[in-house]
Order: C-alpha cells, then sequence, then structure tokens
C-alpha cells in the first residue's frame, strides 16, 4: 500500500521503478538525503534495496543516511547514452562506483564533479554533494582534497 507522499516520487521518477524496497530511497533523494537499507537486526547494509538481510535473514531493514563519503572503487567514462537533462557526452561523462565507507562493498554508481576526467583514480577519496537535473535532486561525488599533503 503506498504511503502518503509515495505518488510524488512516482511523479518526480517518472522512469525508475518504484517498489516497496526502495521507495525512501527515492523520497530520500528528494530531501537531499542518501538513504540506503539497512538491516535494524544485525546492521548489515543492503543494497540494491532488497526486502530481506542476505547476512542474517531478517526482514527489519529499514532505509537510513549514510555519511557520504568513501573512495572510488571503479569508474568508465561514458562517450554516450540516453538523453539526461545537465548530462554532456562529448566530454566524455564519468559514472563511479563509490564504495561508502559504511561498509567494505558497499558501492553506490553516481557521477564524479568538479574533477577534470584524467584526475579521476581508482581509491580516490569522494564526498557526496548534490545536482539538480531538471528539478530534480541528484547525488555526484566531489573529490575530497588532501589537505595533509597538498603536493
Amino acid at each position: 500500500m503506498p504511503r502518503s507522499g509515495d505518488s510524488v516520487v512516482l511523479a518526480r521518477f517518472p522512469h525508475v521503478l518504484i517498489d516497496q524496497d526502495n521507495v525512501a530511497h527515492y523520497h530520500g533523494l528528494l530531501e537531499q538525503r542518501l538513504l540506503i537499507n539497512r538491516c535494524a537486526d544485525c546492521g548489515y547494509w543492503v543494497y540494491p534495496h532488497r526486502p530481506m538481510c542476505p547476512s542474517c535473514w531478517s526482514d527489519n531493514v529499514i532505509a537510513t543516511e549514510v555519511c557520504g563519503e568513501g573512495t572510488v572503487y571503479m569508474f568508465t567514462l561514458l562517450h554516450r547514452g540516453r538523453e539526461i537533462p545537465g548530462v554532456d557526452y562529448s566530454g566524455p561523462h564519468p559514472i563511479a562506483a563509490i564504495e561508502l565507507t559504511e561498509q567494505k562493498g558497499l558501492r553506490y554508481l553516481a557521477t564524479i564533479v568538479n574533477c577534470p576526467n584524467q584526475d579521476i583514480s581508482i581509491g580516490m577519496p569522494v564526498r557526496l554533494t548534490w545536482l539538480d537535473r531538471a528539478g530534480v535532486p541528484s547525488p555526484a561525488f566531489v573529490p575530497i582534497l588532501n589537505t595533509l599533503n597538498p603536493g
């Protein structure tokens, strides 16, 4: 059964398959909060969103906000793709799997911004930021500058 406000999520993300396992994630995006399902019984982060924890088999998973920091696990540069507001493939456009600090293996796909493509590297520390794509908040990541050793 849809919660109050789910119609807003469905309207704002018309090309996304929204279901009971991921609807809280999309509510979070509209509030500029990155929510990932987490098992309330064992603490395991569950992503992609599923109704059951793959670690302890509990169905007590709750959308929980992540701190928004991580490292680039892998990345690719897209030269073509579907039309998305604010995405320019002539650059080309970087997409990265960010391993979030909350848990080894917890990875979230997003673009890298404010960093020349040639400077993106595996292991690069990054922090969550937000882009506006046709009025819809979209998560992205920016490099965390090393202030201890700037050279």
